[in-house]
């Protein structure tokens, strides 16, 4: 037998935007085991809910990602919402659609840059984040801010967007997606890319489940299962099909989240051509009683809010449970078997936000 190796893999690497931090068991080369820790940035985001108002609350939940900041928000506003039976004008559906894809996008294309960095395309990481950069000046012209949006509330959202700067915004679009798709032809069609990610990190189909693999990542091992199909917000009323691929490894969860990107550029084109007229909020009176379970397709996959109120102006429990969270036991699987080397690539394939799983 092989003598056993305990390293540590984090907090601080040179290749992890997050402070993830794993114990790897190493026989040689080989990674036997891996033992995640987390705790490092706990927040105790939860008590909150005893100091603040269900109103004010909205603001701590945008606070919980950056990258995934509106939707928090939507999904803590949808669960509210839900309790007191508030019904939210169509325009503000359409406008929480618009915010959502336009997050997605920039959250994918962030990863896809860091991915790049992670193998040693620099250019290719500063291509992808000039792009980026195309985005947030679009989400900061429509909302005021460049990751934390602030515009979603309860009964619909604090900004409207006139029909003059929707169409700049398509215009605008259309150019993006056509840069987008020429960059990602490199993580298509490169050897480097395919060689470092065909293969590596391999979450078998019937793992998923059991193993609470959401979003790109139980996408990319063939599961259809996509939040947005529940038809929350406006997506009852837009046609689209969940990305999927089959193989499961690093290269189909990078090719997932490269095709839902054009995804949400389709999604944003509809819901423009659909929006109504009309107001994008109502005043909301009263205060919550009872529970609720809201469920919204982040980046990252499914985050679950589970919100109970008292009557009064402070919530009972405000629980979440983010995607990041879930993905820590496929990780833990993913890493079992593989070289050390590909270690990097494989965390990163979850695209894991250690801020929505410490909270």
């Amino acid at each position: 037998m092989a003598k056993r190796t305990i390293i540590p893999f984090g907090p601080q690497h040179p290749v992890l935007p997050e402070p993830i931090h794993l114990d790897l068991v190493l026989e040689d080369e080989m990674v036997v085991e891996a033992i995640p820790s987390i705790g490092f940035v706990h927040r105790g985001l939860e008590l909150l809910c005893k100091k603040k108002s269900f109103k004010d609350l909205i603001y701590v939940a945008e606070r919980v990602c950056g990258i995934c900041s509106f939707m928090h928000g939507m999904a803590f506003s949808q669960g509210i919402e839900k309790i007191m039976d508030v019904s939210v004008p169509d325009r503000a559906l359409y406008l929480r659609v618009f915010w959502s894809e336009m997050s997605r996008i920039h959250s994918h294309i962030l990863w896809l840059g860091l991915t790049a960095d992670a193998i040693g395309f620099e250019s290719l990481f500063c291509h992808c984040w000039r792009i980026r950069e195309k985005i947030l000046n679009i989400i900061e012209d429509t909302t005021g801010g460049r990751v934390i949006f602030g515009v979603c509330k309860v009964g619909g959202v604090r900004r409207d967007v006139d029909d003059d700067t929707f169409k700049r915004i398509l215009g605008q679009l259309k150019e993006i997606e056509s840069d987008y798709n020429n960059i990602v032809d490199v993580f298509r069609r490169d050897y480097t890319v395919k060689h470092r990610f065909s293969g590596v990190g391999v979450l078998p189909r019937e793992d998923v489940c059991p193993l609470g693999a959401v979003g790109p990542v139980g996408r990319a091992s063939g599961v259809s299962q996509d939040m947005r199909k529940l038809g929350y917000a406006a997506y009852n009323n837009l046609d689209f099909e969940p990305v999927t691929e089959s193989a499961g490894d690093c290269y189909a969860r990078c090719m997932v989240r490269i095709r839902e990107v054009n995804l949400s550029f389709d999604l944003i084109r509809q819901a423009v051509e659909k929006i109504p007229d009309g107001p994008v909020d109502v005043k909301v009176k009263g205060l919550p009683e009872g529970e609720v379970f809201s469920r919204v397709e982040q980046p990252r996959g499914e985050v679950v809010y589970y919100l109970k109120g008292n009557g009064t102006k402070f919530l009972d429990r405000f629980r979440i449970r983010t995607p990041t969270f879930t993905h820590i036991a496929a990780l833990v699987q993913m890493l079992a078997g593989c070289d050390l080397a590909d270690v990097p690539v494989i965390v990163l394939s979850i695209d894991p936000c250690i801020s929505c799983a410490e909270r």
